[in-house]
């Protein structure tokens, strides 16, 4: 019988062939895809992000957490779309316009969906139209605003103008983030909160949306 300890420890020590081996067995045996995401790959992702900002774990190891849960999800969330099973919520993620990076927005991604979120990867270099298209025609209830530049932070300012000129803004909740980004920063452009790494991230992206801590 598939052990939920084993796929704990394999998401959490980023197994990724070993995590997808545990998922497939118990649901060859009937065990609820759900109950595979929140009795044992939600609380690993949890412990590899709060080891993450006890630096016991290393962005390297985050990663690694992240694909061996990836692994596991790839099974599991064509099961959970048929069976109508509910997400903590769909949250658009992208590296803002005239920003290539997206280390940061992929680790951020992979963490909220690890925490139960359902996530729209819009990648990087994203035109605020995008977001805005996320909100109206896909319903996100959380944006999340990367930028690892200082000389792009104003497209952030800009893509939440433009939520508020398509009349969206109120619909939605603004998180950002990224090296150079502050708490003040964040206020200073009218956002909802701030994420310092990707585990405050998914922090935030619950509180915002009053499904946790």
């Amino acid at each position: 019988m598939a052990d939920l300890a084993t796929l704990y420890t394999a998401v959490l020590e980023g197994d990724a062939k070993t995590s997808a081996a545990i998922a497939k067995q118990a649901l060859d045996e009937g065990v609820e895809p759900l109950k595979l995401v929140t009795d044992a790959m939600v609380p690993a992702m949890d412990e590899a992000g709060r080891r993450f900002e006890a630096e016991d774990y290393f962005v390297p190891e985050l990663l690694l957490a992240a694909r061996a849960m990836k692994a596991a999800m790839a099974l599991i969330r064509p099961l959970l779309v048929a069976s109508g099973a509910k997400s903590a919520g769909r949250v658009a993620v992208g590296t803002v316009k005239g920003d290539l990076h997206d280390i940061g927005k992929n680790l951020v991604a992979s963490m909220l969906e690890g925490g139960g979120f359902e996530v729209l990867d819009l990648g990087a270099d994203v035109a605020p139209e995008k977001f805005v298209e996320a909100v109206k025609e896909k319903g996100a209830q959380v944006v999340c605003l990367s930028a690892l530049l200082t000389v792009t932070m104003p497209s952030m300012k800009t893509t939440i103008e433009a939520l508020k000129q398509a009349g969206v803004r109120d619909n939605v909740k603004v998180l950002v983030g990224g090296a150079p980004v502050t708490t003040q920063y964040a206020n200073e452009i009218g956002a909802d909160g701030y994420g310092e790494n990707a585990n405050s991230a998914v922090a935030m992206t619950r509180k915002l949306l009053g499904t946790g801590n």
